[in-house]
């Protein structure tokens, strides 16, 4: 069986880092080769048309465009900032839609699983990018994780995700 490519979009350190780590885990022990592109990390400028003309996002991204263009499938994880996804995330997707004419090879028709260590509820955030993800293309897999300060990640909701988004990937 061929190994499915799967990367993770992380839009926040710490606790979101964590758990795209355990993602990453979870995932390659359903045989997935998996990378994990950590959004803050690639610190790019606020996107806008007076931005754009100094760069564009095929320069900014070369570096993930090669993983996003050989992926399968993808999880997306962010915290909750007011009361919808953090603005790292509306970003990246931003210059990612300005990558390239067919920058929707990358997302569209892809599975994706969507997760949140939020320090509030996490269920707007959630929500959020499952409608913004669902609107550029993806299919977003109905089961999410969602943890917080009060509630630890259940392992067994981590290996049923992991293996649904391993089992859509084309």
């Amino acid at each position: 069986m061929e190994k499915k490519n799967i990367v993770i979009l992380t839009a926040s350190e710490v606790k979101n880092l964590e758990l795209a780590q355990k993602f990453k885990e979870s995932l390659e022990s359903q045989n997935a080769n998996v990378s994990i592109i950590n959004m803050v990390e690639l610190d790019l400028p606020l996107y806008s048309s007076r931005t754009e003309s100094k760069f564009t996002g095929a320069e900014l991204l070369k570096g993930q465009m090669p993983l996003l263009e050989q992926a399968h499938g993808y999880v997306f994880i962010a915290p909750e900032y007011n009361g919808s996804t953090p603005p790292v995330f509306n970003n990246f997707l931003a210059w990612l839609s300005r990558s390239s004419k067919d920058w929707r090879n990358c997302l569209n028709g892809r599975p994706a699983a969507i997760a949140t260590f939020s320090g509030g509820g996490g269920f707007n955030v959630l929500l959020a990018m499952r409608t913004q993800l669902a609107f550029i293309g993806m299919n977003v897999i109905g089961r999410q994780i969602l943890t917080h300060s009060n509630k630890v990640l259940d392992e067994k909701s981590l290996l049923s995700v992991s293996q649904e988004l391993v089992k859509l990937c084309l």
